[in-house]
């Protein structure tokens, strides 16, 4: 069986994920809440990154918050402060219960992965069961495709009530094989009377294009600004190859469909290792601000994000123009 994580190394970095439950008709006050104490940790002395999880229609009714700092002193550092409990106490009311919170030291996986982290309720005296059970689990686990790696957490007094149990797979696909098996459930059913438990899963929409240096952690921008991003270096991207590649392939009376895919296979090369790397690097301050996001910033980014789709705009209007394209 994998041995259980020490926590008593303080320089090992660490990652935190907090469930809410959040009162019907109350999410807007969350989110205002939530930008709160979010700005307010980034201000901490070894904040790496944070990323909110809203809740999955129909998977997920909780709200996931996975933050990191490079340290387990620094970390408790925060989860000690007096500001944290004031905070705390604010949103107390709009919540349903009482937020799960789970510390899960160590660093962060080197390729991308899709996390699921699953909080078990281990009855008294049934812990020695638990961990047997985890471990022929994790055997299990471990046949299936695009498995990754697996960590178990104990409970740590004052800090986390539940055994924590954190494993990742290649894609979400194949996560979901995993959690959705006949041999899942099976063991599920055998670990009825040991545990209760609650899933969460944890993965972001254009992450793979999204890196950035300053520690193994990085901090995934909000999928709106990605979304404007992928747009800002999709834009020229396909309109350089059309007046280019593609006016070349109309010369040699390539067909329309072969055109077509060599065209798209340019483009998401082109995406992937020269104009994302670029665009990442020219807008890291506002995708990431390491201050903390403020609507000034984001309102900053958003202005000259449309200032520069209006300047490609024209630009290739008087290109075509030019050039008499069609």
């Amino acid at each position: 069986m994998k041995p259980y994580v020490n926590r008593g190394s303080r320089g090992v970095g660490a990652t935190v994920v907090i469930s809410s439950k959040v009162r019907e008709g109350r999410e807007a006050e969350y989110r205002q809440w939530q930008q709160k104490i979010s700005e307010t940790m980034r201000s901490f002395a070894g904040f790496q990154g944070l990323e909110v999880c809203p809740p999955i229609s129909g998977e997920q009714r909780a709200w996931s918050v996975v933050f990191r700092f490079s340290s387990t002193g620094e970390l408790t550092g925060w989860l000690d402060s007096e500001i944290r409990r004031r905070l705390l106490g604010e949103v107390r009311p709009l919540l349903e219960e009482p937020s799960a919170l789970e510390v899960l030291p160590g660093e962060p996986p080197a390729r991308e992965a899709v996390t699921a982290v699953i909080s078990h309720n281990v009855r008294p005296g049934r812990e020695r069961d638990f961990r047997r059970w985890q471990d022929k689990a994790r055997k299990a686990q471990e046949k299936f495709p695009g498995f990754l790696g697996f960590e178990a957490f104990e409970p740590v007094p004052g800090v986390q009530e539940h055994w924590v149990v954190m494993f990742r797979y290649d894609t979400r696909e194949r996560l979901d094989a995993w959690l959705e098996s006949d041999a899942r459930k099976k063991l599920l059913d055998e670990g009825r009377e040991y545990f209760d438990y609650d899933v969460r899963t944890i993965a972001s929409p254009f992450s793979g294009w999204f890196r950035f240096s300053g520690g193994a952690a990085q901090e995934q921008p909000p999928s709106w600004k990605q979304a404007m991003s992928v747009l800002l270096s999709l834009y020229p991207t396909v309109m350089i190859l059309n007046l280019t590649v593609g006016r070349a392939f109309e010369a040699v009376l390539l067909p329309g469909y072969l055109a077509m895919f060599i065209s798209n296979a340019l483009s998401v090369a082109l995406l992937t290792w020269v104009m994302m790397p670029f665009v990442n690097r020219i807008f890291a301050s506002w995708l990431v601000p390491s201050g903390g996001s403020s609507l000034v910033t984001n309102m900053t980014g958003v202005f000259v994000m449309v200032l520069c789709f209006a300047l490609f705009i024209a630009a290739f209007g008087l290109i075509d123009g030019w050039t008499g394209a069609p």
